[in-house]
């Protein structure tokens, strides 16, 4: 089934249509994606990190769970299939796809339905509440999201115990500042590997576009040395061929926001800004002593609106100490998901 998540679109299986050995698991997904290729000719992948996405479902053996979720992440120009890291923009269409899977049963006469899903790329659980008529979901609705048109059914995300999923820690360097590549950064894993630093400290104002951004080769250089260093300062080891961790930049707002921000994954830019990626920026900017809080605008209450190329974002976060520990209580997002096609997937042969 192809649907849209969020402001990401992907191929989700159940994980019993695929094989269950991982290299051969990967290589009929390669083929399927269309990959190694830059226009993805021969398969159904987009030409675009943000397209080029898989998410495999199945019922959990978790007590804590419903089901379960990996993600997958497929190289375009080159063979790459990584599950380092989550995708919360997928994770939006889990819920609907689900249900319409049977993987989970819904009341007929219930409006609303909440699936526990456990992250298989992190071990974490993230609840999603649907809306559902008849026992199946509802994709239309009211609600827009920032780079994606139109309107449509909201999916309420909550995310708990996210911090360190990946790089074991929120802070895995243990403070809210860093001198990585010559700049002051925040490494910060809530829920994704994110290195966020100022703007200007990499020689941009923060809200050149996309493609400006793209063809701008010394900030492409800075930022993949960038990206090894902290990789390694992570714990992540060698990340030269992985896109996390991702690199942030931030800059004070300009459309009503908290911060402005211009996201790479981690060599292309994107158009708008992860889910899980956002939650670790707005994490970083509440952080005293933070690169960003220095540009981020006062925030009343527990939201922060992250501006980025083609919208904003606004992402719930609840943080507190203990024993002089920063401690992420709660994480919450809206998205909006939809199904596209449901069909048979022709691979080419090799």
């Amino acid at each position: 089934m192809m649907m849209r998540g969020g402001s990401s679109k992907g191929a989700y299986f159940r994980a019993d249509d695929l094989p269950a050995e991982h290299s051969e698991r990967d290589d009929l997904l390669r083929r399927i994606m269309g990959t190694p290729d830059a226009r993805q000719i021969d398969g159904i992948g987009g030409a675009h990190p943000l397209t080029s996405k898989v998410a495999i479902v199945s019922r959990s053996a978790r007590p804590d769970a419903d089901v379960d979720y990996l993600f997958l992440q497929i190289g375009v120009e080159d063979a790459m299939v990584s599950d380092r890291q989550n995708c919360g923009n997928l994770l939006a269409g889990v819920a609907p796809f689900a249900i319409e899977r049977g993987l989970v049963s819904v009341d007929s006469a219930a409006s609303t339905t909440t699936l526990r899903i456990h992250m298989e790329n992190t071990g974490s659980v993230a609840t999603a509440t649907v809306h559902v008529y008849d026992g199946m979901p509802v994709y239309s609705g009211t609600t827009a999201i920032s780079g994606v048109p139109g309107a449509a059914a909201p999916i309420r995300l909550e995310f708990a115990d996210i911090a360190g999923g990946t790089a074991g820690s929120l802070l895995p360097t243990g403070s809210a500042r860093d001198r990585v590549s010559g700049v002051d950064c925040t490494l910060i894993d809530n829920g994704m590997p994110v290195v966020v630093l100022r703007a200007d400290a990499a020689g941009i104002t923060g809200y050149e576009s996309c493609a400006d951004l793209e063809a701008n080769p010394s900030l492409l250089s800075f930022l993949e040395a960038l990206h090894l260093e902290a990789g390694q300062l992570m714990g992540l080891g060698d990340v030269s061929a992985a896109t996390v961790p991702k690199i942030c930049l931030v800059a004070p707002p300009r459309a009503g926001g908290a911060l402005s921000t211009r996201t790479f994954i981690p060599r292309r830019c994107h158009d708008a800004i992860g889910v899980l990626g956002a939650v670790s920026v707005a994490t970083a900017a509440l952080l005293p002593g933070s690169p960003s809080s220095e540009v981020m605008a006062p925030i009343s209450g527990d939201s922060v609106i992250l501006e980025h190329p083609t919208g904003l974002f606004e992402a719930t976060i609840e943080i507190s100490r203990r024993g002089g520990q920063v401690v992420v209580e709660r994480a919450g997002i809206v998205r909006t998901a939809r199904k596209l096609m449901d069909a048979v997937v022709y691979p080419r042969s090799d």
